[in-house]
Formats: C-alpha cells, structure tokens, sequence
C-alpha cells in the first residue's frame, strides 16, 4: 500500500482553517502526467486552480467547490464529477472529505495535428 503523505497548505491559499491534508499516490506514469490515489482533508477553505483535468469520487464527507463567478457545486460521499483545467474558484470542506482522484496534467505545449 502507498505511505500517506501528510501536509499543510501554504497560507497564501487559506481562506479558512489550517485543515491537515493526506494523500496516498498510488500510480504515477512514465511521464508523470496522469496518477491516481486517495486524498483526504480536515475542514477548511482554500483557493484552487487547476492546470489539470481532475475525475473525483467522493468516499466521506461533505465539500462546496464554488467557481470565480459564485456558483457553487456542493458535493458529498456518493459523487462523482470532473473538476476541468483552467477551473479557478475555492475548495471548502464541511465535513472532512476523502476522495478518489485520478488526475490527467496535459503537456504545456498543445500539439498540433
């Protein structure tokens, strides 16, 4: 099984709390562009933007992802959903949160045909 890897966010990015956050990375490629694992968080908001394509399934808990315009998306165990590159807005746990992840970091350069 992977080792947890236990951390902090930088204070830059709070907006609330000081939630501890856990991942467990249990497959990187070659390329080390696409992984999946499990990540978990304590309560707590924080400013998010994605420069990859993110696949969540919710395992416990309760979170509100809220893009830059306001709108809000609450999401709980049971969920699945796509959080986009370029996605800018918060990430707030209500209730500590686990989740599966398996993330997809395109190649800065787009390639063309």
């Amino acid at each position: 099984p992977a080792k947890a890897e236990e951390y902090y966010l930088p204070a830059g990015k709070l907006l609330a709390g000081n939630p501890k956050q856990s991942l467990w990375n249990h497959y990187v490629d070659a390329t080390g562009r696409f992984s999946t694992g499990i990540w978990q968080s304590e309560v707590g908001k924080w400013n998010i933007a994605y420069t990859e394509e993110e696949f969540c399934q919710l395992l416990e808990g309760v979170s509100i992802i809220t893009d830059a315009s306001g709108s809000a998306m609450k999401v709980r165990a049971g969920d699945n959903f796509v959080i986009p590159r370029g996605f800018v807005g918060t990430w707030e746990v209500v209730e500590p949160t686990r989740k599966i992840y398996v993330i997809y970091e395109a190649d800065a350069q787009p390639t063309t045909p």
